[in-house]
C-alpha cells in the first residue's frame, strides 16, 4: 500500500541514488548500511518495483528507478518547505510582503531594499504594485498592501503612518526639438507662453483628486495612465512634463531632453518632493517587513 510509505525511505531513495552506493548514502545519512538497505528495500516493497539494479558492483538506478526518483525530490522538495513555511508561522513571519509604490519613486532602490528582505527570509513571497498620485494610500486604506510609498505632501490619511525617506527631485523637461526645447538657453517663458503647449498629464486611478489638478498650467494637456507613457510621450515631442530626476538623467546628459527655459516650475525647473514609507497604524509590521524598512531607508539615506 502506497499509505505505508514514508518520507524517511524516500529521503534514503534519494540520497542513496545521489552518493552512488549504499555505503555512500549511510555515511551522508549517519545511518549504518544495513539500516539504508532495509529502508531501500521496504520502499520497493510499498511500490512493487525494483529501484536499483544490485547485480553488480555498486547499485545501479532501475528504469523504474529514475522515473521515480523524480517524484520522490519532489515530494521532499514540498515538504521541506511546508516545514520552512510553519517555522516562519510560528516565529510571525509573514508569507507575503505587499507593497505598493509611487509612480515617482525609483523602483530599482525598492528592489535592493526586497534583496535584502529576501536574503533573510527566501521563503516570503513578494507582491509590488506601482501606482501614481493617490493609488498608493487608497491600496493602504483598502487593505490591499502592507507597506507602501508615497511622493509628496498631498495624500495622507489619519490611519496611516509616515516616516520620511528622501527627497524625489522633480523636473520640467521637453524634448530637443520641440519649440519649446529649441528655446533652452534662451529667454526665459512665462506662464501664458507655457500655455501655449500641450503639456503631458499623469492621471490618478484612484478618486482622491476628482476634480483637482496637480502642476497643471496648460490648458491644453495629455492625460496618460501610466510614468512610462508619460515619459515616452515628453521624448517624442508631442508635450512638456514633470519627470523624476532618476528618470531622465540620462536623457538629459545624452541631449535627448532639455529643461524647461521658465521660472515658473522651480528654479532650475527643478522641485524637490519628499517620499515616505507608510503603513497602517492599526497593523504592526511583521519581521520581514521590518527587515526591508530598515534597508529602504538606510539605502535611502546612503544614496
Amino acid at each position: 500500500m502506497l499509505d505505508a510509505l514514508t518520507l524517511d525511505q524516500m529521503r534514503t531513495f534519494v540520497t542513496v541514488a545521489e552518493s552512488g552506493s549504499f555505503r555512500a548514502g549511510a555515511v551522508r545519512l549517519s545511518r549504518v548500511q544495513s539500516a539504508v538497505s532495509h529502508a531501500i528495500a521496504n520502499m520497493e516493497a510499498e511500490l512493487g518495483v525494483g529501484l536499483f539494479d544490485r547485480s553488480g558492483h555498486r547499485p545501479v538506478l532501475t528504469a523504474e528507478g529514475h522515473a521515480l526518483l523524480a517524484n520522490a525530490r519532489d515530494i521532499l522538495l514540498r515538504v521541506d518547505a511546508m516545514r520552512a513555511r510553519a517555522r516562519g508561522l510560528g516565529e510571525g513571519i509573514e508569507l507575503e510582503l505587499s507593497l505598493v509604490v509611487d509612480t515617482l519613486f525609483p523602483i530599482e532602490t525598492v528592489g535592493l531594499a526586497l534583496k535584502e528582505m529576501r536574503g533573510a527570509y527566501p521563503d516570503v513571497s513578494i507582491r509590488l504594485a506601482v501606482l501614481p498620485l493617490g493609488g498608493p494610500l487608497d491600496g493602504l486604506v483598502d487593505r490591499r498592501f502592507t507597506l507602501g510609498i508615497t511622493v509628496g505632501e498631498d495624500f495622507r490619511d489619519p490611519a496611516i503612518a509616515r516616516r520620511a525617506l528622501a527627497t524625489v527631485e522633480l523636473v520640467a523637461v521637453v524634448a530637443a526639438n520641440h519649440p519649446l526645447g529649441l528655446r533652452a538657453g534662451g529667454d526665459v517663458l512665462d506662464n501664458a507662453e507655457l500655455a501655449d503647449h500641450l503639456q503631458i498629464v499623469l492621471s490618478d486611478q484612484s478618486q482622491r483628486t476628482v476634480g483637482r489638478d496637480y502642476g497643471v498650467l496648460s490648458p491644453q494637456t495629455c492625460r496618460v495612465s501610466s510614468q512610462d507613457t508619460k515619459h515616452a510621450m515628453i521624448r517624442s515631442g508631442l508635450g512638456w512634463g514633470r519627470l523624476p530626476f532618476w528618470q531622465v538623467e540620462r536623457d538629459l546628459a545624452e541631449g535627448r531632453l532639455v529643461r524647461m527655459p521658465t521660472a515658473a516650475l522651480g528654479r532650475n525647473s527643478q522641485v524637490g518632493a519628499e517620499a515616505y514609507l507608510v503603513h497602517r497604524i492599526d497593523e504592526p509590521l511583521g519581521p520581514a517587513a521590518r527587515i526591508f524598512s530598515e534597508a529602504l531607508a538606510r539605502i535611502c539615506a546612503e544614496g
